[in-house]
């Protein structure tokens, strides 16, 4: 539960050094540098730590962000403690972000994240209703972090629009329109020979518990990376978008519903 969690805007360097024990924690490298993170502080960034009493146990920072077209709040790292996690204070953390980006008066909030964390991906797309609008594949290139190691950093970039209410959809799987075929022995089949993308909406599966796969079989982890790479690639560049992740009935695999969009930038 959350309920005893308090989550608040930091403003002083002290919080910034805090901070930093946390993304020790969770990535096992080296810190963003507090001068970097107060500077983004002061100039148009949002950051949040959550806190159980007077200890830190999570946080949330964005700095502004500019395409040349438009102002953005760019949301570039989230962390908590293991004994925090899987509680929904991921959600609260990015609502509350979610309400104090409009009033800076920014329109939308973007970030990046791997496509195969299937609880990254179930917090963005389902619960936040934000939108996966563009796939960069090794987007990050090497890193050398407990998460990343051995594997290709594709991402997804996220676009939450801020001044339009997303609603749930109700959406079931179509096994006719699965782009990839999860086998029993969980190695993935590319189906893109039934790929059409006169089609308005396509499925994708990916594993339920990714990092469980890379530490059990690095082999198995590489093939998923490089089949979904190439499915994402193709519906991406075919106009299609990532508007929701569903849970499959096994709770062994998910799955990406992509439809065809003429709005993501």
């Amino acid at each position: 539960m959350t309920e005893s969690i308090t989550i608040k805007q930091l403003t002083k360097m002290d919080e910034l050094h805090q901070m930093q024990k946390i993304e020790q924690a969770v990535w096992a490298m080296s810190p963003n540098p507090v001068h970097q993170t107060y500077t983004a502080m002061n100039n148009g960034g949002i950051i949040l730590g959550a806190f159980d009493g007077t200890e830190m146990v999570g946080f949330l920072y964005s700095f502004a962000g500019f395409d040349g077209n438009q102002p953005y709040l760019c949301s570039h790292m989230m962390g908590m403690l293991p004994d925090y996690r899987r509680r929904g204070l991921g959600k609260k953390m990015k609502l509350q972000q979610f309400r104090l980006a409009q009033q800076y008066g920014y329109s939308m909030i973007t970030w990046t994240y791997d496509p195969l964390e299937s609880m990254n991906a179930y917090l963005n797309l389902h619960q936040l209703r934000a939108t996966g609008a563009h796939y960069k594949p090794n987007y990050y290139g090497t890193m050398t972090d407990k998460l990343n190691q051995g594997l290709r950093t594709d991402r997804f970039q996220i676009e939450w629009d801020l001044t339009t209410e997303q609603k749930p959809t109700e959406t079931k799987v179509d096994t006719n329109r699965l782009l990839i075929q999860a086998q029993p022995d969980e190695e993935p089949i590319s189906n893109l020979a039934i790929f059409d993308e006169s089609k308005d909406s396509w499925f994708v599966p990916i594993p339920e518990n990714f990092q469980t796969i890379k530490q059990e079989n690095i082999g198995l982890a590489k093939k998923w990376r490089n089949v979904t790479g190439n499915v994402f690639e193709k519906l991406f560049a075919a106009g299609f978008a990532a508007d929701d992740l569903l849970r499959g009935e096994t709770q062994q695999i998910s799955y990406y519903y992509f439809t065809k969009r003429s709005n993501i930038s």
